[in-house]
């Protein structure tokens, strides 16, 4: 089947989904995935005052900060189909709700077992909500409306961040304890319950049947067998079963290709049908949005580690230090709609030309001050245009597969974000060990400026789709 067969047209926005798509439905949902991605950094702060109320061990408090993360990873594609099964609005509700009770239970948590249980709660709470986020913004808008819509949703991935760290850094200079930065998101979730209710738009999800089993086992289990490792091997000093694990995975990925196609093949409905992946842009997109959020993870997890380490900085301190960075990012995606049509497609690979020698000169400041400010606006900066790789992957998607679409991109986004943490991240932790972080910051800047390259080069192949389908 040639291209043009399977390229697919963007659905048109009727009177009604534009009723739908208002301000207040917007604004529901991002302040839903907020919530999430705030539960991620949050703890990593609160880390110390866990270990000494709890008593954990070095293994439950990897377990209480990863946790979370490896079911969300291993869970977003699943999300996106029970969107698809039940309602994107329900879907979203429903992970809401999960979220808001479990987090009230970690912060309630009497011991780390339960404090861990919670989290892998969370975890799936927050996979079945935050899919739901993306797909809404594919089907309830369109043109400029959906740009901007985009550059609002990635603000917020960039902003939770920052804030995360800022905000578990005030609460606990305050002596308020580690529970509190669980609690605080209890009443925010449940006033958001009760406004979602009103503001989503009712619908009836993608009209499709079926969860595809073998689909569900073969990819969770690819996922899981890649992540684990990478989340959990470098404070474990990297063991041997972490490696089988990783090459298992590819085998699973193997194994998930081929379960897909037989799937397709007898009439079924797949995990992640084919005809997302024809669209144009989709493969290339992909590509992008695996290396370009590998070098923000990266640049996240070693500028902590080192405003925090040779700087000592406060969590506080560290976190208004990258403030820059997240405002930068947010301005350029929020921009980008507004620029005409033909200079938004260049504007993707000047990015990373902005963002790989950014990294190196931010390796080269490491002493901090001004100059470091700088360089982290410019990678910011450069990194906001994966708002418009978000956008250019998903705008030739039928509606009718954005669930497939919105779960695809999540999840690689979320694999090249454990990618960079873990791969930098280690580099980063092995250099500085008796040599201080200053000088481990330029080697893992150099480690992120080849990352912006790849996803550069890897934009040029998206921009050549546009200009020829």
């Amino acid at each position: 089947m040639t291209e043009s067969a399977t390229v697919t047209t963007p659905v048109q926005v009727t009177p009604p989904d534009r009723a739908k798509a208002s301000g207040l439905l917007l604004a529901v949902i991002l302040v839903g995935q907020f919530l999430a991605i705030l539960n991620v950094n949050i703890v990593n702060v609160a880390t110390p005052t866990i270990e000494a109320d709890l008593h954990s061990s070095g293994a439950g408090l990897q377990m209480i900060v990863a946790g979370y993360t490896i079911v969300y990873a291993v869970l977003l594609i699943t999300g996106a189909r029970i969107g698809d099964l039940f309602g994107y609005r329900n879907a979203f509700l429903g992970g809401l709700a999960v979220f808001t009770v479990t987090t009230l239970g970690a912060g309630l948590a009497p011991s780390t077992g339960w404090l861990i249980g919670f989290r892998l709660a969370q975890g799936a709470g927050a996979a079945m909500m935050m899919p739901q986020v993306l797909t809404l913004i594919q089907r309830n808008y369109q043109g400029a409306a959906r740009g901007r819509a985009i550059g609002l949703w990635s603000l917020v991935i960039s902003g939770g961040i920052v804030v995360g760290q800022a905000l578990g850094g005030i609460l606990l200079g305050f002596g308020a304890g580690w529970r509190v930065v669980f609690l605080v998101l209890v009443p925010v979730g449940a006033v958001l319950l009760g406004i979602g209710f009103r503001a989503l738009p009712a619908d009836e999800g993608g009209g499709r049947t079926g969860l595809d089993p073998w689909g569900l086992v073969t990819l969770s289990a690819a996922v899981l067998l890649f992540v684990v490792p990478l989340v959990l091997g470098r404070d474990l000093g990297w063991p041997v079963w972490g490696w089988v694990s990783m090459g298992l995975s590819v085998v699973m990925f193997v194994a998930f290709v081929r379960v897909e196609r037989w799937v397709t093949g007898r009439g079924g409905r797949p995990l992640v049908d084919a005809k997302v992946l024809a669209a144009p842009g989709m493969r290339p997109g992909l590509a992008i949005l695996l290396f370009g959020p590998a070098t923000w993870g990266a640049f996240l997890f070693t500028s902590a580690l080192h405003l925090q380490g040779d700087l000592h900085l406060s969590p506080l301190g560290s976190g208004m230090m990258l403030v820059p960075c997240a405002l930068a990012f947010g301005i350029v995606g929020l921009l980008w709609p507004r620029l005409p049509a033909g200079l938004q497609r260049p504007l993707v690979p000047v990015g990373y030309v902005v963002a790989a020698p950014a990294y190196l000169g931010l390796g080269l400041a490491a002493d901090g001050g001004v100059l470091y400010a700088v360089m982290s606006a410019l990678i910011g900066a450069g990194l906001g245009v994966q708002v418009a790789v978000t956008n250019m992957a998903t705008e030739q998607v039928d509606g009718a597969y954005a669930a497939d679409a919105s779960g695809a991109l999540l999840t690689v986004m979320q694999l090249g974000q454990v990618i960079g943490v873990s791969t930098v991240g280690t580099l980063f932790i092995s250099l500085s060990q008796g040599h201080g972080t200053v000088s481990a910051s330029l080697m893992a800047a150099v480690a992120m400026a080849g990352l912006a390259v790849l996803a550069g080069l890897s934009s040029l192949f998206l921009i050549r789709r546009r200009a020829t389908r």
